[in-house]
């Protein structure tokens, strides 16, 4: 017991992380950037219809506020006072949007995830209103039009629910992303919650200018998204209001960070060129462009890196965005049931040693960078008789890489000067077999962090260095260095290209399996308009058919 309490010596620090399949607090020493103490809680996701991706906003905040509550207790267990917490950051899955009733606090449907595909009709619908030679909307967000970001997810909601058309005709709504949604109920709610996000959500959104840093009216009108249901616009790095409730009441929430910049800031990927790439239930690379906006020619978005104080520069970042990482993993194990815990793919994996030719493209959702190509789907292809669970557990992992490899050959292409090696971060990264993949099929060096939260840290430096707390110093001399485990490429190059190329072929095919305008084979609706004839002379060979395999069968 007496080592944590050496290790709680200063000013403690808390972050929220609010992912798409988990919540988390962890409680950082603000000096040594030592991780004392956390708490998780898995939630649950609802797939009402096919494409279709929600979560219950309540059973999200109530998980926040169960998190906070189990990780001081347990810090109180090892005689750590929870009264050092000076400050509390905030790091969200992005894009996924809520509305919630101003006066009443509930949400007005569930939260639309970021990975739902419903808006595909609304998307295209859109796009046909862009002129062909001004695509006004990229040049003013950084983003591609897309079923991934918030306005369109906001847009089905005002077309489609009755609660949030009669909530925004009464001026009762208010939208936001996870943080807004957070952080106006940690700070009261309905006895005047603050409603706000900051710049790495709303770049996120689709209706936020980069470069005003400010809601754009021409972009609200084009979405036709009324401007007064959407959150103040604030830097990473300020006291947005107090925790009303809880053990931690008083304690400012002064730290805002989209999942992935908070990473960028836990890798403290401070300097122009630097990357790290966050293996989540999606897949991120971010490369810090400085206070640059680089506008990619290869499929890759740019977007707000962070803005670290009210008074500090603006810094962006090019990322490419893969929508299914680690969701594969889940899907193996809560779909197929190939595996009964997310860690036993290591185990397959190992098995195997290779995919014997086996390749699996997890376009679940689409894919995104570098294509963005909403009609892919899912596929396994180069199956034989010898193929088993461990070939597509390998298949999966190597997913995972090829991925990450397509990424990386674009944002070297936009950025010109290539990538010595790769920085990585999240939760996948513990699976060493994914990570010596990665540098094999990448063939440079990637590189861990020893302490895999670093999400959860960049959402605590922001907090504790902000002003009015002030705990946490950003000064290049005080930044703690990080421990690293480095994973060197242990195949040929050109073996790398061979297996990549073959993965390029699968790619191909999985493209072009489904689009709004096509009817699905199994809608009995597109039956409605065949004649008659065709029903009577399909029952008549039917019936031929199965008397004469009678006959065989006897």
């Amino acid at each position: 017991m007496a080592a944590p309490k050496e290790a709680a010596v200063g000013p403690l620090v808390g972050a929220v992380v609010q992912g798409t399949n988990s919540t988390r607090f962890l409680v950082f020493n603000s000096k040594t950037a030592e991780l004392l103490c956390h708490h998780q809680v898995e939630l649950t996701q609802e797939y009402p219809k096919e494409g279709w991706v929600e979560q219950d906003p309540k059973e999200i905040l109530q998980s926040v506020y169960e998190c906070i509550a189990r990780t001081c207790e347990k810090l109180v267990e090892v005689n750590i006072d929870i009264s050092n917490i000076k400050a509390i950051g905030v790091s969200n899955q992005r894009e996924t949007t809520v509305v919630w009733d101003k006066l009443s606090g509930d949400p007005l449907y569930n939260a639309v995830v970021w990975l739902d595909l419903r808006t595909q009709s609304t998307v295209e619908i859109l796009s046909k209103k862009i002129p062909g030679n001004n695509n006004f909307v990229k040049s003013k967000t950084g983003l591609p039009l897309s079923t991934y970001f918030s306005a369109v997810k906001l847009r089905w909601l005002l077309d489609n629910v009755t609660k949030v058309q009669k909530a925004v005709e009464e001026g009762r709504a208010l939208f936001g992303t996870i943080d807004s949604w957070l952080i106006w109920s940690l700070t009261g709610g309905v006895n005047g919650g603050v409603h706000c996000t900051d710049v790495t959500n709303a770049s996120r959104t689709m209706l936020f200018n980069i470069h005003s840093l400010e809601w754009d009216k021409e972009l609200c009108d084009f979405f036709d998204i009324p401007m007064e249901i959407l959150p103040k616009v604030w830097s990473s790095s300020e006291v947005y209001g107090q925790m009303k409730s809880g053990v931690l009441e008083g304690v400012p929430i002064s730290g805002c960070l989209g999942d992935q910049s908070a990473a960028l800031v836990g890798q403290m990927c401070f300097q122009e060129g630097q990357a790290k790439n966050t293996y989540g239930t999606g897949c991120f690379l971010l490369c810090n462009t400085g206070r640059k906006r680089v506008f990619s020619e290869h499929g890759l978005l740019t977007t707000v890196a962070y803005k670290l104080g009210k008074d500090k520069p603006v810094c962006y970042a090019l990322e490419g965005s893969v929508a299914i990482a680690g969701a594969v993993i889940r899907w193996l194990r809560d779909n197929l049931e190939i595996v009964s815990t997310s860690d036993e793919i290591e185990t397959l994996a190992r098995e195997a040693g290779t995919s014997y030719g086996c390749y699996f493209v997890p376009a679940f959702s689409g894919l995104y960078a570098p294509y963005w190509e909403p009609s892919a789907r899912g596929i396994i292809c180069g199956l034989t008789q010898f193929t088993n669970k461990c070939h597509i557990a390998f298949a999966a992992l190597e997913a995972v890489c090829f991925q990450t490899r397509e990424i990386l050959d674009a944002m070297n292409r936009d950025c010109g000067i290539p990538l010595s090696h790769l920085q990585v971060d999240g939760g996948m990264t513990n699976n060493k077999i994914l990570m010596q993949l990665q540098a094999d099929i990448l063939h440079i060096p990637v590189i861990k962090s020893v302490m895999p939260e670093t999400t959860a840290l960049g959402a605590a430096m922001a907090a504790g260095a902000a002003e009015g707390v002030g705990v946490w110093s950003l000064e290049p001399e005080d930044l703690t260095a990080v421990m690293m485990e480095r994973f060197e490429p242990q195949i040929q190059a050109t073996e790398s290209e061979i297996r990549y190329c073959t993965w390029k072929k699968a790619v191909m095919k999985s493209m072009g399996w489904v689009t709004a305008q096509s009817p699905d084979c199994g809608d009995p609706s597109i039956f409605s308009s065949l004649p008659l004839g065709f029903f009577i002379v399909s029952s008549m060979i039917m019936l031929i058919g199965a008397r004469h395999l009678s006959g065989l069968l006897d």
